[in-house]
């Protein structure tokens, strides 16, 4: 079964479905964090400016956002995608958002004194934790090299784990929590860093050429978008140009490929309901947020 949860969103993102039913997202080109009633009503919680790409909600009840400072917009037959960076790019950041009043705080904007260019995805550890991805930033004849980071939820530190990776995007935890998973777009890679610690990775020897284990890499034309992990352990990757999700085993390879409805740009993906049985899926380019059965159960978030 599939149903459409609401329509006439501005470019759907980093969808959390919350205890009551409801589901909060961003909305890039609308430049808002937005919740979505279970009968389809929509409320902007913030208006955060620049381009809200990823959430989750951290320890504290509050919701973080990785904001990537905005993009060029290009519209073709009624589809909306991001191009490379605007006139009007206002920075990387990490912010915080409240719920209940919509109250926004800046959390990070650098690590080492380098300047955040595109925070796109994050996740929560059960440290109190979070791994977030940097994609960066193209213009026309430059792309930004990209990077994984590690910070803690109280604004205390954040940290270079890996740097450089190529256009690093979703992010997740296996079940267990020893092992991080990241998605690299434009290769469309699905790399597995083992953790020997909270926020430390056990980088891989050479030749690995960034301490990451590959787990797949498409095999036909795609980019690799966010990703959500399932109970038993597989990862499934929001995979753009073919339009649905790809679901990898832990191990490596590809399990299935689980088409979506009219949009070739699915960016992203978490479970709700009875068991984590239905998924949760943003038809970015048609601003669609639907919600699909889905054939396993997915993992509960650390909060």
């Amino acid at each position: 079964m599939t149903r459409i949860v609401a329509d006439d969103l501005w470019f759907p993102e980093g969808p959390v479905a919350l205890a009551d039913g409801s589901v909060v997202l961003v909305e890039i080109r609308r430049q808002t964090l937005t919740r979505i009633a279970p009968d389809g009503r929509k409320q902007i919680i913030a208006q955060l400016g620049g381009g809200p790409n990823g959430a989750a909600i951290g320890p504290d009840g509050l919701c973080y956002v990785c904001n990537n400072g905005g993009f060029e917009w290009i519209e073709r037959q009624g589809i909306w995608y991001p191009g490379g960076q605007p006139p009007d790019y206002s920075g990387g950041r990490i912010e915080r958002v409240d719920l209940n009043t919509g109250r926004v705080e800046t959390l990070y904007t650098e690590v080492d004194g380098i300047p955040l260019r595109g925070p796109n995805d994050l996740v929560f550890d059960g440290h109190g934790g979070f791994w977030f991805t940097d994609l960066g930033k193209g213009r026309p004849r430059e792309l930004d090299r990209g990077g994984l980071y590690y910070a803690r939820a109280d604004g205390s530190s954040v940290r270079k784990a890996i740097y450089p990776l190529l256009t690093p995007n979703g992010v997740g935890l296996s079940p267990d929590g020893r092992t991080l998973y990241v998605a690299e777009t434009q290769p469309a890679r699905l790399w597995a860093f083992d953790l020997s610690a909270p926020g430390q990775i056990e980088r891989a020897p050479h030749p690995s050429p960034n301490g990451g284990r590959l787990l797949y890499a498409s095999q036909t034309p795609a980019f690799y978008d966010s990703l959500a992990v399932e109970e038993g352990g597989n990862v499934c990757v929001a995979t753009l140009m073919q339009g649905g999700i790809s679901v990898i085993a832990p191990q490596g390879g590809l399990v299935e490929f689980i088409p979506t409805p009219t949009d070739w740009v699915v960016t992203n993906l978490c479970f709700t309901g009875p068991q984590r049985r239905q998924a949760l899926i943003t038809l970015s380019g048609v601003g669609h947020l639907i919600e699909v059965d889905w054939p396993r159960a997915g993992l509960a978030l650390a909060y």
